[in-house]
């Protein structure tokens, strides 16, 4: 079963296509056996296949990973998420496997199986209380709400990121003082609905200089945006007297970054602040979607080192334009 990427919705609505799919489980605590929903981003999938025959790896990182297996000659790890979530799979002949393709790297998660796809808002999506993120080992970024269960969206990154360290997200080299601009400190707005990135891309921009006001989602962003927008109106000077960048992700509860983007490129006010889109979204295959809403940059996670650089370019250049 293949991911119909046809079905891709159109950039900066604000909605979402969730895959769902099960996992039956016993909790090693209790014996209890359980069927947990989840999800994943459509945008993530790549597609939908029955259990391969996989190949010990030689140097197993964590016991999730089952080891690895050949898809159309690419080597892909395949993790199986009831280990993962500290829970014991279910046996039975019908496991699925989700290949999935994120910050430029294809893994796959073995489940139990895969139900449908989902259309929603991301107004839909809650953020996970402490129960919820205690129970899935941190690994739950939202929480939807339907009539008959509760779908749990995994944090894919967190888990592959724990499971390779090579491939999460690393602190740059600070910026040598002599190459940082000799001027008053610019305004950087970003938005991410991850505490972890957040202070890293923080502490990465004011190590640079950068005056930094941080955001959980778009639409606390976008409210931050207005209120710039009036205190501007009100004291007559420019909007980048506020704001010179815009660093958001794309995948947020309440507003994505899609949509934010959407709105300021709308907006005559704002529309010349640059913005650069930070997500594991960003790949060949979805780049597309950030140029239709008007990103002036886009960056893959886990590639944070060139974010500092990519801001005061975009900065520069936009000050040369209004000179």
């Amino acid at each position: 079963m293949a991911a119909n990427t046809n079905i891709l919705l159109e950039s900066g609505t604000n909605e979402l296509e969730i895959v769902e799919f099960f996992i039956d489980e016993t909790d090693p605590r209790t014996g209890e056996e359980y069927r947990g929903y989840y999800g994943v981003n459509v945008a993530k999938v790549l597609e939908i296949i029955r259990m391969p025959s996989v190949t010990n790896m030689p140097e197993i990182p964590h016991p999730a990973v089952l080891g690895a297996f050949n898809l159309r000659d690419k080597i892909i790890p395949l993790i199986d998420l009831a280990s993962w979530l500290n829970k014991d799979l279910i046996d039975n002949p019908n496991h699925k496997v989700i290949v999935s393709e994120f910050n430029e790297v294809t893994n796959a998660f073995l489940v139990s199986g895969v139900t449908r796809i989902h259309r929603i808002s991301w107004e839909q999506v809650e953020p996970p209380d402490m129960n919820v993120a205690r129970f899935s080992n941190q690994s739950i970024t939202g929480v939807v709400r339907f009539e008959n269960r509760i779908i749990l969206i995994l944090d894919m990154e967190k888990i592959v990121g724990d499971l390779n360290p090579s491939l999460a997200m690393h602190f740059e080299e600070p910026i040598p003082e002599e190459a940082l601009p000799q001027q008053e400190a610019y305004k950087a707005l970003i938005s991410d609905d991850s505490t972890s990135i957040r202070r890293m891309i923080g502490s990465l921009l004011e190590s640079a200089g950068f005056e930094v006001t941080r955001t959980i989602n778009g639409k606390m962003a976008w409210d931050a945006l207005q209120d710039y927008k009036a205190r501007s109106e009100q004291e007559g000077r420019p909007i980048t007297d506020y704001v010179n960048v815009i660093i958001s992700d794309i995948e947020m509860p309440v507003m994505d970054g899609h949509n934010l983007t959407k709105r300021i490129k709308e907006d005559p006010v704002l529309q010349h602040i640059p913005v650069i889109l930070f997500s594991s979204l960003i790949t060949e295959r979805l780049r597309h979607k950030g140029e239709s809403v008007g990103a002036d940059d886009q960056v893959s996670k886990p590639d944070i080192t060139s974010l500092t650089n990519r801001a005061l370019s975009l900065i520069q250049g936009d000050k040369a334009r209004a000179a």
